[in-house]
């Protein structure tokens, strides 16, 4: 067996929660092209991303107890991950809000304690599998997935992106049929 392909696939893993797609990538070549937000959404957006997770970072009750992610898809920000402490999901979107171009914050934290690699190595994968069955289903023929972002946090999926109302109920309904999944949100803006 060929272990190169795994080996790519292993950062993927270890990166926890992701959202498969996000960084520099995102503003250069294919999917830029194919992003339904213009050049300056997309920037806006890492911006966002960046500034919230360095601001949240640096609050030392947050980072010490808590385990989060921030994806944002055209100024709407998903706040995704854990905390045992209830002040702490009230004080986190008050943090986001506060940041330049935020325009709603969909925080979606659990009241617990941070999950484990184990949990979250599970969730990327869970991830990758929802983008591929994208890719193959006949329902969504030459769909471009770039256009959804999957963010998977303890086995609860949320799908983000500019869509058509039937690709996002159709997406919804891919990612519902994945083993593992217990639950879609959708986190989308039609169009």
């Amino acid at each position: 067996m060929n272990k190169i392909p795994l080996l790519l696939f292993i950062p993927l893993l270890i990166n926890g929660c992701t959202t498969m797609g996000v960084g520099t990538a995102e503003v250069t070549g294919i999917a830029l092209f194919h992003d339904r937000r213009n050049a300056q959404s997309i920037l806006t957006d890492e911006k966002i991303e960046n500034d919230a997770m360095i601001t949240l970072n640096l609050d030392s009750d947050i980072r010490s107890n808590s385990h989060f992610n921030v994806t944002s898809y055209n100024g709407i920000v998903l706040i995704t991950g854990e905390t045992p402490i209830q002040a702490l999901l009230s004080h986190i979107s008050e943090t986001i809000q506060a940041l330049n171009d935020v325009r709603l914050i969909q925080n979606q934290m659990l009241l617990a304690y941070p999950s484990s690699f184990s949990t979250r190595a599970n969730d990327s994968l869970i991830t990758a599998k929802i983008k591929i069955a994208f890719t193959s289903d006949p329902r969504l023929p030459g769909f471009d997935t770039t256009r959804i972002k999957v963010v998977t946090e303890n086995s609860r999926v949320f799908l983000m992106g500019l869509v058509y109302p039937k690709e996002g109920d159709i997406a919804a309904e891919i990612a519902r049929q994945q083993p593992e999944v217990q639950e879609v949100i959708k986190v989308f803006e039609y169009i």
